[in-house]
């Protein structure tokens, strides 16, 4: 995923600069709050750092009834690591090839289409839930551990689609194996311009994702 990414990349350079190992420990679920949990019990001396994001530090405390930390007391922010831009891809075998052909396919096969995401209440699945109310469509939300399994199985056909950001599909759209529609801010992303966005047909839609 997104946050993996940057915190191996960071990892690497706050190696070189302290002489000492950094290690990027994965802890998966619940949509973030399982590692947010770990950082946020840890002891306060500087050796457990944290990549936290909108769902970990915004979102979920709005969307679980009781987290098992409080996003604010419990943590000291130290910076903005990325703003991480979103793509709509579909699996090639769903039969359209634009964001006005996915509603037209999914209003007339109401439940048909399967959106996979993150996990509850990530960016993933409120970007899908948004298209849902916004476009006047029925799909199913298949939540997952993370996006790296969410992916495999749109890669194999298991799910339809899904709302990501741009580094963990878009390789994928370009070698033909899923088909990115449309990215999902407010203007054309500089890494691929000549896809619209979705507020280009469904006006005010909008889903961003920081770290």
């Amino acid at each position: 995923g997104i946050a993996d990414v940057y915190a191996r990349i960071i990892g690497n350079r706050l190696t070189e600069t302290w002489g000492q190992p950094v290690v990027v420990e994965n802890r998966t679920g619940a949509g973030g709050n399982i590692g947010a949990d770990v950082v946020a019990k840890s002891a306060p001396d500087g050796y457990t750092l944290g990549v936290g994001n909108i769902g970990t530090h915004a979102v979920n405390v709005t969307l679980f009834s009781k987290l098992p930390y409080d996003p604010v007391r419990d943590f000291a922010p130290i910076a903005l690591m990325l703003e991480a831009e979103g793509l709509l891809v579909v699996h090639p075998s769903v039969p359209v090839q634009s964001v006005p052909e996915l509603i037209a396919h999914a209003r007339a096969n109401p439940a048909a289409l399967t959106f996979a995401s993150a996990g509850m209440g990530t960016a993933s699945h409120l970007a899908g839930e948004l298209f849902k109310a916004m476009a006047k469509v029925d799909m199913l939300h298949v939540p997952y551990k993370g996006n790296v399994p969410a992916i495999t199985d749109l890669l194999a056909g298991q799910t339809s689609l899904i709302f990501a950001t741009m580094p963990t599909v878009l390789p994928h759209a370009r070698a033909g194996k899923l088909r990115a529609l449309a990215t999902i801010g407010t203007v054309r992303s500089k890494a691929a311009p000549d896809l619209p966005t979705v507020a280009e047909t469904l006006p005010g839609f909008e889903v961003t994702n920081w770290v």
